[in-house]
């Protein structure tokens, strides 16, 4: 029913299936009044659309002729059409004269492909008293519907709506009820008057609170969010679908949508975009036409730019680039910038769905970059890595830093403990910014290399970089800080200055290979792969290690691109023999073996358990319930995702171990 082609935090391209057809989601479904269609928002881009299955029901004419001819000629769209079920009638007069069971039926006897059952929106910052009884009533509707869908056999996919107005716990409760439930979709609720008041901060807790609860195997809905100032935002979150009524609605108000707030026809000397109305028409030229026509144009501006945003966001997430869309977006209004600053506080939850590798670099464009998943990632298996005895710092230079760092390395300043330095017992890093330390051995590995931030650096990279390196040197005896480090943090204390010809740092392809190693599969991995007559082949036109073998026989390659170890059959074995069970692990169930052995990919309702540190594009071992190694491959999905759905490819296998 729904498919992950792509993923970038939480953030996904997937594929919803429908009677209708399918739908590339993140997408836009504009809403379609029933009797006042406007124009034909098919021709400008929607692939599904939402409409009012209240409204029809209680218009005499509508609702013949939707019991008649289908929903679809009613409102002339041939694509999956959402149904909402009057809950915007409910908030706006209190009451409506149909009950949750009533509506459910005529959503699927109108042929609606997506209904909706009759949950009670609870407007933001209301008394929890209220919010507690009106989300009862939710849950108690939302568990009904889909007892009626179970015994009337009905086909139409469910929407079940997450409320609980601003209140956490609520949001999670409600979630957690509606997740053992067999909806097919999860819309969040209430959340409109947030975005009208340019409540964003609160937004974020309202969305998180709820996606964090909810499965990640069915699509989530942000109802009535369609400004595309807050589709990045909201798709970084985890939000599939949005509607909205606000093209047509700003384009009665002469307003224009675009990614960087609203713009009004009265104030414009220019158009705002190069879309088609942009281009053909100006200003002047839409001041001096009727209302009518004028509002159609605008109506399919704000249609193409809304359009145009979520293939934008889309493109992003294929090439990895989703949160440096989302930084440049919420700089569009300081509202947004709280927005994407509350992003920080969820940071863990984003880390296990963000994938270990991407096609993008990593570009820091500004404070915000330092709280990624990316930079979580890497100071925790910084902090998980062995630590050798003393530790020198060195300033950022060409990447990769440990192609370019060679000769007499300069003036260093020592801190704790002095001892003779033993470049034996020593671990070289680089400080730069936004990932910290970087150990040399690992810097080509994706994104230490691949990523790129500005010379002068901010205050708030500066102070980031002084914490970061005060707390981690804390695990050596001896450090030694390069005195550029030292005049641009302006650091004092040290215990004296050295200038020797002896520092030196001593590139080793062994030591590099084995750090990759631990770095990627854990601390022991590189001693258990690199063992025996180590032999390393590098390419000829870059001198990157492309292959190592033991005599003869391969056991991993470094892929060009991220410089993480793939591995051959034999790197598979050593990494199993070496790492306990289930690091690195995805278990099948028996009914997969022999597809796994004859190198099969594996689908994940076929798999039973899974190591949880597993992300996409990860290298994994495919074993059985026994821990019998059946093949090895890549992860396209995170291990919660994996879990979690029933339907897809969960592993590309590479190879099975069927002699």
């Amino acid at each position: 029913m729904f498919d992950i082609k792509a993923k970038d935090m939480r953030g996904r391209v997937g594929v919803l299936k429908t009677n209708h057809g399918d739908v590339k989601t993140p997408a836009l479904m504009p809403v379609i009044h029933p009797r006042k269609q406007a124009i034909d928002v098919k021709k400008y881009g929607a692939d599904i659309v939402i409409t009012n299955a209240y409204l029809i029901y209680k218009d005499d004419e509508l609702k013949q002729k939707a019991l008649d001819k289908g929903l679809h000629e009613l409102i002339n769209f041939s694509g999956p059409v959402m149904t909402d079920s009057g809950s915007f009638q409910l908030s706006v007069y209190g009451d409506i004269d149909i009950s949750n069971k009533e509506v459910i039926e005529f959503q699927d006897l109108i042929g609606s492909d997506i209904g909706t059952s009759l949950d009670i929106p609870t407007a933001p910052f209301v008394d929890r008293e209220k919010a507690e009884n009106d989300l009862k009533i939710t849950i108690e509707r939302a568990k009904e519907a889909v007892k009626i869908k179970k015994e009337n056999n009905i086909k139409m996919l469910l929407n079940s709506v997450v409320q609980g107005s601003t209140f956490p716990d609520l949001r999670q409760d409600c979630a957690t009820q509606l997740a053992s439930l067999d909806a097919d979709l999860y819309p969040i609720g209430a959340v409109v008057p947030l975005m009208e008041s340019y409540h964003y901060k609160d937004l974020v807790d309202v969305v998180m609170n709820s996606i964090m609860y909810l499965p990640d195997d069915v699509p989530r809905h942000l109802m009535g969010a369609g400004h595309p100032m807050v589709f990045a935002l909201a798709v970084a979150m985890g939000c599939d679908l949005f509607d909205s009524a606000a093209y047509i609605l700003y384009a009665e108000d002469d307003r224009l949508l675009s990614t960087r707030g609203t713009f009004k026809l009265e104030n414009l000397q220019e158009m705002p975009c190069s879309c088609e109305v942009c281009s053909k028409y100006t200003p002047d030229d839409l001041r001096a036409m009727p209302k009518k026509q004028r509002r159609d144009l605008i109506a399919q501006h704000n249609l193409y730019v809304s359009f145009a945003e979520l293939r934008l966001i889309r493109q992003a997430i294929y090439e990895g680039s989703l949160m440096e869309l989302v930084e440049q977006r919420c700089r569009a209004h300081p509202a947004l910038l709280d927005a994407v600053r509350q992003l920080a506080n969820y940071n863990e939850d984003f880390e296990k769905y963000d994938p270990r590798s991407k096609k993008s670099a990593f570009f820091y464009t500004g404070s915000e970059s330092l709280k990624r998943p990316e930079v979580l990632r890497h100071h925790q298996k910084l902090k998980e890595m062995s630590k050798k005895r003393d530790l020198i710092v060195l300033p950022p230079s060409r990447k990769p830093y440990s192609k370019f760092i060679s000769g007499k390395l300069g003036e260093f300043h020592v801190f704790g403990s002095e001892q003779e330095i033993d470049l034996d017992n020593t671990d070289f890093m680089v400080l730069d910014v936004p990932f910290g330390l970087i150990p040399l051995e690992i810097d080509e590995v994706y994104p230490l290399s691949q990523n790129d931030s500005p010379k002068i650096k901010d205050v708030d990279s500066l102070e980031y970089l002084s914490n970061f390196l005060s707390d981690f040197i804390k695990n050596y005896e001896q450090i030694l800080i390069h005195s550029k480090i030292i005049k641009e943090l302006n650091i004092g204390l040290y215990n004296k200055s050295v200038n020797s010809d002896e520092i030196r740092y001593k590139k080793d392809d062994i030591k590099k290979i084995r750090a990759i190693a631990d770095y990627q599969f854990g601390n022991g991995a590189g001693d258990a792969l690199f063992k025996g007559n180590i032999n390393v082949e590098k390419s000829k036109k870059t001198g990157k290690i492309r292959h190592v073998y033991d005599g003869k026989t391969l056991i991993v390659n470094m892929r060009a691109s991220d410089s993480f170890l793939v591995l051959s059959k034999e790197g598979a074995r050593r990494l199993h023999e070496s790492c306990p069970y289930p690091k690195n692990r995805i278990v099948v169930n028996k009914d997969s073996e022999p597809f796994a052995l004859d190198g099969k990919s594996v689908f994940s309702k076929f798999v039973v358990e899974c190591d949880e540190n597993i992300r996409a594009r990860d290298e994994v071992l495919i074993v059985n319930e026994e821990d019998k190694l059946l093949a090895y491959g890549k992860s396209l999905l995170s291990a919660c995702e994996i879990n979690e759905f029933m339907s897809g490819q969960a592993i590309k296998t590479r190879k099975g171990m069927k002699k």
